[in-house]
């Protein structure tokens, strides 16, 4: 499992089902120099959400846990 799948998989596994639908499965999640970025729901530029897998887990278990722009 590659570090994008990885993700994924802890966005669902946070959330649920109920709560992913297709945001998800077809997450836009990508690695560039910086780290990790991530869309957010109705934000127009992705949010750095770690350097590593493990920062952008606890990043996204964060905004989860606000409800922010994830669900």
């Amino acid at each position: 499992m590659n570090g994008r799948e990885e993700i994924v998989r802890f966005l669902y596994d946070v959330i649920g089902e109920e709560g992913c639908g297709v945001s998800c499965s077809d997450a836009e999640i990508f690695e560039d120099e910086k780290g990790w970025n991530m869309m957010l729901e109705g934000f127009m530029e992705p949010w750095y959400i770690g350097r590593t897998v493990e920062e952008a887990k606890a990043s996204i278990k964060e905004y989860a846990s606000m409800g922010f722009g994830l669900s």
